[in-house]
């Protein structure tokens, strides 16, 4: 499972991407996203756009989305988020179980790297009681630039001293999550059957389940 242009080895860490690689959270997004776009007046967006988009961090992506008014439907986007997002929460199959096994691995730092709102992301850890599994919880704003930037990662890393490289896996489900492993020298390990999936030397499961079964053999 692991392409010979990476070593055969457990890493040394583990970053984590957030959304729809550990938890279930993408209708709270979309449906956050939709009533920002009602309020501009814009056609709303589906669930087959949605999940065909590059999933940028709204910062990036606001533009885009909202067109010339984007500021004042970002705020209208993170007020239902800030509101619902707890609500609307579920954990990915394995997601735990990979966790807890983790923690119980002291070799190895594992941290989260994702594009949701810093603030919003530690809030949803806290609510699963999960702060414990992670050195650290990197998410939007938390630096200058977001993934596919090298920058969170090397922020993430810096709690256990390490260096990003072959050493250390990113665990994602996007495009941008195999980018962001890509720019900082780390390997990418894909989570599903997304489009991420389809690229060339990942390392791929299907679930998180699938990522402990890998980590167990090494």
């Amino acid at each position: 499972m692991i392409p010979e242009i990476y070593p055969q080895e457990r890493p040394q860490a583990i970053l984590f991407d957030w959304d729809n690689t550990l938890v279930d959270s993408w209708r709270t997004i979309l449906d956050s996203i939709n009533i920002a776009k009602a309020s501009m007046d814009m056609p709303p967006m589906t669930a087959e756009e949605f999940w065909a988009i590059p999933h940028h961090s709204v910062k990036n992506a606001a533009r885009e989305l909202f067109g010339k008014n984007w500021q004042e439907a970002e705020e209208i986007y993170y007020k239902n988020i800030r509101e619902n997002h707890l609500e609307g929460l579920s954990l990915l199959e394995g997601a735990a179980e990979l966790l807890d096994h983790l923690t119980h691995q002291s070799d190895i730092y594992v941290a989260v790297v994702s594009n949701k709102h810093g603030e919003i992301l530690r809030r949803e850890s806290t609510h699963l009681g999960w702060d414990h599994h992670f050195g650290s919880i990197i998410g939007s704003r938390d630096t200058e630039e977001d993934k596919p930037s090298p920058i969170p990662v090397h922020t993430a890393l810096k709690p256990a001293d390490l260096k990003a490289g072959h050493h250390v896996w990113f665990i994602g489900d996007s495009v941008v999550d195999v980018e962001c492993a890509r720019n900082s020298g780390c390997v990418p390990v894909v989570v599903g059957e997304a489009e991420a999936s389809n690229q060339n030397d990942i390392v791929h499961a299907k679930t998180c389940q699938g990522i402990k079964d890998l980590l167990e053999t090494l």
